[in-house]
C-alpha cells in the first residue's frame, strides 16, 4: 500500500471501548473459524446466477422480460468464467492456491463449478427452446431456423449472404503455412470439415471461419417474404447454409459454430506502472487474447472436432460446453428490447420528484435549507444532473470536484463537467480507470475532460476509487459555502433507471468538510485526516462497522433489545461475518438483504439462528447499500458505496454517510421493512447454501417490494 495510506490510530472513545469490552465478554461455545460456517465465494456467485435464470420461468413476469433474465444469466456466466473461473485456474496453474475461510481449495471449487455450470447452461437452453421461443412465436416474434425457411426466404437469405456477409468473411484453411488462428475472446467462429483438394493442392480437410464482429448476429427478414409478425434469421444460420460458397470447388462435410471464453481480468502491477492510462490501453488489447477458460460448441459438433478444438486451446473435456442453440445468447437483447411489444414488457413508469424540488429553479436554496434524499429509480436522477448543470453555469460556483467510476464518456454528467471547465471553473475529476469492463469508456471520458481543461486524477495506485461523491463550492455573501452529493450508485443516468440506489444532496457543513478532506486525500499527499461524520475505506469504515456490530452485541448481552439490518450486494468479509455470528449468539436479531454473493451461513444451530438472509431479484437491480443499527433506541443509519467484501473495505476508497433526522431515517427504515416483508420476489438462504423462494401463506397478501415502492412513490404498478 502507498506510504501515504497510513491507518488512523486514534483510540476509540470511552463509550465505544465499553461496548467493545462488553461484546468481547460474549464467548462463543463454537469455533467461529470453523470452515463449515462459510460458503465458498465463487459457488455463492454461481447460486446468484442461477437465481437470475430462475426468473425466466416466472409466469408472472412479462415474456420479453423473462427473455432478458435468461440473457442476463448468459452475460453473467460469461463474466463469471472470464474473471472468477479464470482466477481459480490461474491459482492452480501457478501452484499458488489461496484457500479462504471455507477451506475449499481451487481445484475442488473448479470441479464443483463445472458440474453445476454444465447442468445450468443445459437448463438455460432448454428454457429457451421449450418455453421462451415457442411463447414468442405465439406472439409473432420468431427466429426462423434453416429447416423452416420458405422458398422466398431462402432466396432472400442467399442474396443477403452474397452481398452483405461473404465479402467480409475471411475463411482460414488449416495447413502448415496457415496454423490455427488466434481468436478473439467470445467471438463467433465456425470449424468446417472439407473434402477435396484446392487449387494449390492442399487437402488438410479443416478450416476456421471467424464471423466478422462488425456484422449483426440477428437479421430481421423483410415483411413481404414473411407471414406477419417479426421474423429473424441468425447470422450463424446464414453461414451454415452457404458455407460451400466460401470454399469453391470443395465439399463441405460439416460446419459447426463455437465460441472461446478467455481470461479477461487485467493484471497491472502498481510497482511497474508509471503512466496508468498508457499501461491500461495496452492491457485492454491483451484482454482480447487472454488464456482460454471455456469452449462452447454446437451440440451437433462431432466429438473428434470438439476434441481437436480443446487441444488447440489447452482445455480439458470438463471445460467443453455443448449447447443447443446460438453460442452467444446475449446477442438476442435486441429482440428483448423491442419497443413494438409493450404488452410483453414491464409497464413504463415516470420517476417522480420529491415535493421539495418541485416548482423550484434554485436547487442551492432548497439544499441549503434541508437535506434531500432520493431513492432511484422511483425518484428521478435528474436533480443530481440538474444540480451539476446549474453549478456549471452559476457564476457564484468556484469549484466542482467529483468521482467517476461508471459514467460513460458522453453522459450528461460529463457534459456538465466539460461545460464547467470551459466556463473557467476549477473542475477536478477523480476517474477510476480500472472499473472492470468500463476501462475503455473511462479512458475516453478522462481524455475528454482533460481537453476541456479539467484536472483529472486517476486516484491512488493499487486502490480503486469506488466512492460516489461530488463537492461544489459556491461564494454566497462573501463566504464560501459547500454542497455535496453522496450516493450508493454510479453517476450513470441509464443505470439510475434500472438500479435501486440512494442519493443524498446536502449542505451539512460537517459532512461537506469531510467530503472535502477525502478529496484532498485522493488528489494530494498526507496522512489520514480525521473525519467527524463520514466513514471511509480503507481507513475507518470496517473498524466502525465492527464497533457498531459489537455495540449491538453488548446491548443484547445486557438484555436490551438489539437489531441489525444490512442491505448490500455481497457479504464475504470474514471479520464482519464472525462479528455477525457473535452478535447472533448474543441474541441480536439480524436481517441481511444480500442480492448476490453471501459467504455467511444463516440458521446454524448455536451460531446463526438469529440471522436471516434474503436475496431479491426483480425488475430493478437491487444495488443500494444500507447499514441500520437499533443502537438502544437511538438508531444509527448509514448509506454506503461499499459492499461487505475484503476488496471494498481494505483495497478501495469507499464512503458510508450517515442519514440523520427522524424523517429521513424513517423513510429508509420503512423501505427496508418492505424488503423484509416481501413474499413474491424474495429467496431465503438456507444453512446448506441453497435458496428457497418465499411465498405468501394462506390468507396472506402478496407483497412485492418493488411493486409497493412503485405504487407508493410513483403511483404506478410494475405488472408483476
Amino acid at each position: 500500500m502507498n506510504s501515504r495510506l497510513i491507518r488512523e490510530t486514534s483510540p476509540p472513545d470511552a463509550s465505544v471501548q465499553a461496548a467493545n469490552d462488553a461484546a468481547s465478554a460474549v464467548t462463543p461455545a463454537v469455533d467461529l473459524n470453523d470452515s463449515q460456517l462459510y460458503i465458498h465465494r465463487e459457488l455463492s456467485q454461481l447460486q446468484f446466477n442461477i437465481r437470475v435464470l430462475d426468473q425466466a420461468l416466472d409466469e408472472r413476469t412479462p415474456l420479453l422480460e423473462r427473455l432478458k433474465f435468461l440473457l442476463i444469466f448468459s452475460r453473467n456466466m460469461d463474466e463469471f468464467f472470464e474473471i472468477r473461473v479464470a482466477g481459480l485456474k490461474g491459482q492452480v496453474a501457478l501452484d499458488h492456491e489461496l484457500i479462504g475461510p471455507d477451506a475449499i481449495p481451487p481445484r475442488r471449487a473448479l470441479a464443483e463449478i463445472s458440474e453445476i455450470a454444465h447442468r445450468q447452461i443445459e437448463r438455460q437452453y432448454a428454457i429457451l427452446n421449450e418455453r421462451i421461443l415457442p411463447e414468442m412465436a405465439e406472439q409473432g416474434i420468431r427466429i426462423v431456423r434453416r429447416t423452416q425457411w420458405t422458398h422466398k426466404q431462402k432466396l432472400w437469405v442467399r442474396r443477403y449472404f452474397r452481398e452483405e456477409v461473404a465479402p467480409l468473411v475471411t475463411p482460414i484453411g488449416l495447413d502448415p503455412t496457415h496454423p490455427f488462428p488466434l481468436l478473439v475472446n467470445k467471438s463467433l467462429n465456425f470449424i468446417v470439415r472439407l473434402d477435396g483438394v484446392d487449387a494449390f493442392g492442399r487437402d488438410s480437410g479443416l478450416a476456421i471461419v471467424p464471423a466478422p464482429r462488425i456484422l449483426p448476429r440477428l437479421i430481421r427478414m423483410p415483411l413481404e417474404i414473411c407471414e406477419g409478425g417479426d421474423n429473424y434469421v441468425l447470422l450463424s444460420s446464414m453461414l451454415h447454409a452457404h458455407a460451400e460458397e466460401l470454399f469453391p470447388g470443395m465439399q463441405v462435410l460439416g460446419c459447426y459454430q463455437f465460441r472461446l471464453t478467455r481470461n479477461a481480468d487485467l493484471t497491472l502491477d502498481p510497482e511497474d506502472v508509471e503512466d496508468l492510462a498508457l499501461a491500461l490501453r495496452g492491457e485492454l488489447y491483451s484482454r482480447r487474447f487472454g488464456d482460454a477458460v471455456r469452449l462452447e460448441v454446437a451440440d451437433n459438433c462431432p466429438k473428434d472436432l470438439a476434441n481437436y478444438l480443446l487441444k488447440q486451446f489447452g482445455l480439458a473435456e470438463s471445460e467443453l460446453y455443448e449447447v443447443n442453440g446460438p453460442v452467444n445468447l446475449a446477442r438476442l437483447f435486441s429482440i428483448a428490447s423491442n419497443v413494438s411489444y409493450p404488452q410483453l414488457q414491464y409497464p413504463p413508469f415516470t420517476p417522480v420528484l420529491p415535493k421539495s424540488l418541485q416548482h423550484t429553479e434554485d436547487l442551492f436554496q432548497v439544499i441549503g435549507k434541508q437535506d434531500v434524499l432520493l431513492l432511484h429509480p422511483y425518484e428521478s436522477f435528474s436533480p443530481v444532473v440538474d444540480f451539476l448543470r446549474h453549478a456549471a453555469k452559476d457564476p457564484q460556483v468556484l469549484t466542482i470536484k467529483q468521482t467517476l467510476y461508471r459514467t460513460g464518456a458522453n453522459s450528461e454528467i460529463v457534459d456538465a463537467l466539460v461545460d464547467a471547465a470551459r466556463a473557467g471553473k476549477e473542475v477536478t475529476a477523480v476517474v477510476e480507470l480500472r472499473a472492470r469492463f468500463d476501462e475503455e469508456s473511462n479512458l475516453s471520458l478522462a481524455s475528454r475532460l482533460q481537453q476541456a481543461g479539467a484536472m483529472v486524477i486517476y486516484g491512488v495506485v493499487g486502490i480503486k476509487t469506488h466512492a460516489k461523491m461530488m463537492l461544489i463550492q459556491r461564494r454566497e455573501g462573501g463566504a464560501l459555502v459547500r454542497y455535496a452529493h453522496l450516493g450508493t450508485g454510479n453517476y450513470h443516468s441509464g443505470n439510475a433507471r434500472l438500479y435501486t440506489d440512494y442519493s443524498l444532496l446536502t449542505s451539512d457543513e460537517v459532512l461537506c468538510e469531510d467530503v472535502h478532506k477525502l478529496f484532498s486525500q485522493l488528489t494530494g499527499m498526507g496522512k489520514v485526516l480525521h473525519m467527524k461524520k463520514l466513514l471511509h475505506a480503507p481507513f475507518t469504515l470496517k473498524k466502525a462497522l465492527l464497533e457498531m456490530i459489537g455495540r449491538e452485541t453488548a446491548h443484547a448481552a445486557a438484555g436490551k433489545p438489539a437489531q441489525i439490518i444490512f442491505k448490500v450486494n455481497a457479504l464475504t468479509e470474514p471479520k464482519v461475518i464472525r462479528a455477525l455470528y457473535k452478535a447472533s449468539i448474543a441474541g441480536v436479531s439480524i436481517d441481511l438483504i444480500v442480492r448476490g454473493v453471501c459467504c455467511l451461513r444463516p440458521g446454524v444451530k448455536g451460531v446463526s439462528e438469529n440471522i436471516r438472509v434474503r436475496s431479491i431479484i426483480g425488475r430493478f437491480l437491487e444495488h443500494s447499500r444500507a447499514y441500520w443499527f437499533a443502537n438502544d433506541g437511538e438508531p444509527k443509519l448509514y448509506l454506503s458505496s461499499a459492499d461487505l467484501m475484503e476488496r471494498n473495505l481494505d483495497r478501495r476508497v469507499e464512503t458510508a454517510f450517515p442519514i440523520e433526522g427522524k424523517k429521513l431515517q424513517q423513510r429508509v427504515r420503512q423501505a427496508l421493512q418492505l424488503y423484509l416483508t416481501d413474499n413474491t420476489s424474495s429467496l431465503l438462504l438456507q444453512p446448506d447454501g441453497q435458496y428457497v423462494p418465499v411465498s405468501a401463506g394462506s390468507g396472506q397478501v402478496a407483497r412485492n417490494v418493488q411493486t409497493q415502492l412503485l405504487e407508493k412513490i410513483c403511483g404506478a404498478g410494475s405488472g408483476q
